[in-house]
């Protein structure tokens, strides 16, 4: 029996016919842009976040990228400015950034949540500093009461990318509630996935709000009139429709998850495989979780994904190279990031997809706990 890492046809097959019945009304409609559709799902998520807004954009780099660049146009920013994201996270938070005219600041990273270390962060922040963007990386929630009490101290504000983390919560507070913006990605992967690219942006700030969905409609808020030299970066009507259907799902989703992450922590017994250690003791991170993806660490990193496949089980990396090793962004690569390099060396993700079955899971204990190390 084989385990995918992730089975969109399968995950999607579960509303399958919601879905069709709301293309089909999209498609009867006539209406494909900024329609009831958006306004729909916007408010929706809104209060599934329990924010004042929810900005329907293009794409999760474009919600983090549009955040800042309206937080320029409103004189919060200048350019240069300099902003603190994690170093070991997927490149795009970086590029929002860069593509703002900011400089992103590197920061590492807690080694065993993987999330940003608030000890790290304040030896960080200069006089340029302006913005703190903790990423919730596979689905837990960073330090945010830390955080957001370094961001009240320095005057900073906050910016979550809330790409990987939709539902998860430390006490009643969601991922997206607890910045003055977040970012969300709906990218198909994602625990709420749209059938295509979607992205949204969170806050309580009715300016922001207005100021993100100007940029976003090329700077516009009457035709033909632009306030902002601004871009297309709309959530369309289709995708709303779709992640109307789907968010109705996601708590569903969100459990079974948790279901698998627990079997895993309390199964995989192999000591050349390293568990995602807080969740092991802390049963309330346990249970604030989303897991979007399950990521243990391992020396044998390449000797174990071999094994995994050659027992029918897909794993991926996230992510093989650091951003301060891309050629992208090759001035910061004699930066000395060791907890950073060392976590890309060792992470693999294992298979946690809701839609597993119980043998599944069964099978990727199975062959974790029969790994044997060179």
């Amino acid at each position: 029996m084989s385990v995918p890492f992730l089975d969109l046809k399968h995950i999607n097959q579960a509303s399958r016919d919601e879905l069709i019945a709301a293309c089909t009304r999209v498609i009867d409609s006539g209406w494909y842009i900024n329609g009831r559709e958006v306004e729909q799902f916007e408010r929706q998520f809104a209060q599934y976040c329990d924010t004042r807004h929810c900005i329907g954009v293009a794409n999760g780099l474009d919600a983090l990228t549009l955040t800042l660049r309206a937080w320029k146009h409103m004189g919060v920013l200048a350019h240069g400015d300099e902003v603190i994201v994690p170093a070991n996270t997927f490149i795009a938070s970086a590029l929002a950034i860069s593509e703002s005219g900011l400089v992103p600041v590197l920061v590492e990273p807690d080694p065993h949540t993987f999330n940003l270390d608030p000890i790290h962060v304040e030896k960080a922040i200069t006089p340029r500093t302006r913005v703190l963007m903790p990423v919730h990386l596979y689905g837990r929630l960073a330090e945010m009461e830390a955080l957001t009490a370094l961001a009240n101290r320095f005057d900073l504000k906050v910016l979550e990318d809330s790409a990987q983390a939709h539902g998860a919560r430390v006490g009643n507070r969601r991922a997206g509630q607890w910045g003055h913006a977040a970012g969300f990605s709906f990218y198909p992967g994602k625990n709420l996935g749209a059938l295509g690219d979607a992205g949204a942006v969170t806050t309580d700030d009715d300016e922001l709000a207005t100021v993100i969905r100007t940029l976003g409609n090329y700077g516009s808020q009457r035709k033909y009139e632009n306030l902002y030299p601004g871009v297309n970066s709309r959530l369309d009507e289709i995708q709303a429709a779709m992640l109307s259907v789907k968010l109705a799902y996601l708590d569903r989703q969100t459990q079974r998850r948790r279901e698998i992450a627990q079997r895993y922590i309390a199964e995989i017994n192999n000591p050349a495989i390293q568990l995602p250690e807080p969740a092991k003791t802390d049963i309330t991170q346990l249970h604030s979780h989303v897991w979007h993806l399950f990521v243990v660490l391992c020396d044998e990193r390449t000797a174990l994904q071999a094994y995994l496949a050659q027992q029918q089980i897909q794993t991926l990396i996230h992510y093989p190279i650091p951003i301060h090793r891309q050629h992208a962004y090759a001035p910061l690569a004699d930066l000395h990031l060791p907890i950073t390099e060392a976590l890309h060396r060792r992470v693999l993700s294992l298979p946690i997809s809701p839609e597993m079955s119980e043998a599944q899971v069964d099978q990727v204990v199975r062959a974790c706990n029969q790994f044997e190390p060179h």
